[in-house]
């Protein structure tokens, strides 16, 4: 059940380009129906309800996104949309909710922040995790982070390393590893590190303490702007990650070890992990047929797609944008897209 001193915040600002043609600066990942017909951050919405109520929960996006966010979650105040005027990182962003929740519920409110586009198999596991985190924040007064028990050593995740024990769940936080080589990783795996998930909980007054001490470039804007938004993200003149701002400085980091099928949703590819295949390895969504067609990931969102005689394709289908390219290429569509005419890459 929910609790009055508990408060989720979700992050679902940034417009990104790995869902291209899909995605464009107005309707980014999160806004997508890529798990399901219905937008990732909405899923998102429903999968926390149980946590925290409405009247408890807050959605951190883009100023150009707050619409579609109350769009999406109709059910939020309008106050609980908080709109970024220019991007500054989620050490800024996560202290502008923290201040915003201090000041409503106190320094002892606990708030626990996610992403608005992941995918969660195990949803009953991922909200224990989340309570237990919230619980652990309370007992150590401090900022805890869910580590991800990994399935695989992945290049494109940080990790980190578990550190002692304390007298709870929780265990102190060693090190954090940003993106290691291969080699790094296969090590990090077998010595028990955990992937880096950016699933955090803390009292607020804690974080907001440990945010004054150790990343005074966003605290000291945060104290001057008070209650004016667009002070304090002009004020804070270069993004920090919270993260390199906070987290890998702080003596008070603790995790937690978390197991309940959660994927980032990078890129097309992951789809195959995150939605159900066929009999020869497709994930398919929308009108798509097939015809002595293997391992391919297949997107059609306005038109009908054939595939036939192709294996391991990435096809994406969307107004009149037809996109054809490998599950390899598919990681990484940035240099593609510099190349594209703007009024393509960026058609609305």
């Amino acid at each position: 059940m929910s609790d009055t001193s508990t408060w989720v915040v979700i992050l679902a600002g940034g417009v990104g380009s790995r869902f291209w043609p899909l995605s464009t600066p107005e309707r980014p990942k999160q806004f997508l129906p890529l798990l399901s017909d219905r937008p990732m951050l909405r899923e998102t919405l429903d999968r926390l309800a149980p946590v925290a109520a409405a009247a408890q929960t807050l959605v951190l996006t883009n100023a150009e996104l707050a619409a579609g966010v109350a769009v999406i979650a109709p059910e939020l105040p309008a106050e609980h949309v908080l709109a970024e005027p220019r991007p500054a990182g989620t050490a800024a962003a996560l202290a502008w909710a923290a201040s915003r929740i201090a000041k409503r519920a106190g320094p002892d409110a606990v708030m626990i922040s996610v992403h608005a586009d992941w995918a969660i198999r195990d949803v009953p596991r991922f909200r224990t995790a989340l309570q237990l985190a919230a619980a652990e924040a309370v007992r150590t007064r401090g900022l805890v982070t869910v580590g991800i028990v990994p399935t695989h050593a992945d290049t494109g995740l940080g990790y980190i390393e578990v550190g002692e024990s304390t007298e709870g769940a929780a265990r102190r936080v060693a090190r954090f590893v940003e993106k290691p080589t291969q080699d790094r990783a296969d090590a990090l795996v077998a010595s028990g590190a955990l992937w880096n998930s950016g699933i955090f909980a803390w009292p607020v007054g804690v974080f907001l303490d440990e945010l004054r001490e150790h990343c005074p470039a966003v605290a000291g804007p945060l104290d001057t702007a008070g209650d004016d938004a667009l002070a304090f993200f002009a004020a804070v003149t270069h993004p920090v990650a919270v993260d390199v701002g906070v987290l890998e400085r702080s003596a008070r980091v603790f995790v937690l070890a978390g197991d309940f099928g959660w994927n980032d949703v990078g890129t097309w590819s992951a789809l195959r992990t995150v939605r159900a295949a066929d009999d020869h390895g497709n994930v398919a969504h929308g009108r798509v047929h097939l015809r002595e067609a293997a391992d391919n990931v297949v997107f059609a969102a306005s038109s009908d797609v054939v595939l036939y005689g192709v294996r391991g394709l990435v096809v994406v289908e969307h107004d009149g944008v037809v996109l054809v390219t490998t599950e390899a290429m598919a990681r990484n569509l940035k240099p593609l897209l510099e190349t594209l005419p703007t009024a393509l890459r960026e058609r609305r």
